[in-house]
């Protein structure tokens, strides 16, 4: 190893121990998309952590990612949990579109206030890239509303035509994948030990069914996959919209100094690192640099 990456070792390596010592949990740093064949490596990453005899039972997440592949974050939840059983994300930057679809499988979610998830809109790889779902869908959805009106144009009329549907079915089974894992693991992780109402009036310290959990699951999965709300693919959803609008529950580190001050050391240093270096896809963990 050159001298310059043993250091930039080292120094991850006193800058996550601190962390690790904090959260009593083994920490990860995870940087770029989540797409298929990222499987293999993060499953050989987490088993050799586990491997390790200072091996515990909770996992903390340290995310950045744009977003990526429904199918692809799935699978990484359940080589996660095959190996932990208290998992926490930390959102130091952006975690966008798959990404956050992957911080709802976890059981606390960290933020602070510069900190931003994204409207959950998987992507789909059409023979030439990934785009984002639901935006076709979107514009197919208006085109067909604007056919029934009798005001589709000659060109949007083609348009409509030159569709195809089996590529419009994959978009279609993508949004409602992304739905239905959103709102499971809302259920069974994240709303696990949500028992008393703690925000709503009418119902402030009465038991919460499981009915109700499922209930405002399928509320927040609807919120965030609806771009009339969001508008943009890539709208920055901040800790208090969160906290706020979808009435989610977040770990806003914001007013912890010494925390927020540990977090950024670690991940503004590893991302400067692999910015510099043009890494697309980074892994990191105590072992593993």
């Amino acid at each position: 190893m050159q001298e310059f990456d043993k250091h930039v070792r080292d120094t991850l390596r006193q800058r996550i121990e601190p962390l690790e010592q904090h959260f009593e949990a083994d920490c990860i740093f995870y940087f770029g998309h989540i797409y298929p064949s990222l499987e293999r490596y993060f499953r050989e990453f987490i088993e050799d952590l586990k491997s390790d005899d200072r091996a515990r039972e909770k996992l903390v997440i340290f995310l950045n990612s744009p977003g990526g592949s429904a199918e692809t974050v799935e699978k990484l939840v359940e080589i996660i949990r095959h190996h932990y059983s208290d998992i926490s994300f930390v959102v130091p930057d952006q975690a966008m579109s798959a990404g956050t679809i992957f911080c709802m499988a976890g059981d606390r979610i960290y933020m602070d206030y510069s900190s931003s998830l994204g409207p959950i809109d998987p992507q789909v790889f059409n023979g030439k890239e990934w785009v984002p779902a639901l935006g076709y869908l979107d514009q197919v959805e208006r085109l067909i509303e604007k056919s029934r009106n009798n005001q589709l144009t000659e060109a949007e009329l083609m348009i409509l035509q030159n569709q195809d549907l089996a590529l419009l079915s994959q978009f279609e089974q993508a949004k409602n994948l992304t739905i239905t894992l959103l709102k499971r693991w809302l259920v069974e992780y994240k709303f696990k030990d949500w028992s008393h109402h703690q925000t709503s009036q009418e119902k402030k310290g009465q038991p919460v069914t499981k009915e109700e959990k499922k209930q405002r699951a399928q509320e927040i999965a609807q919120t965030l996959s609806d771009h009339r709300i969001w508008h943009s693919h890539g709208r920055l959803i901040s800790a208090k919209t969160l906290t706020d609008f979808l009435r989610l529950k977040i770990e806003d580190y914001s007013g912890n100094k010494e925390l927020q001050n540990k977090i950024r050391c670690y991940n503004d240093f590893l991302t400067e690192y692999i910015r510099r270096h043009g890494h697309t896809t980074f892994f990191h963990n105590r072992r593993y640099f």
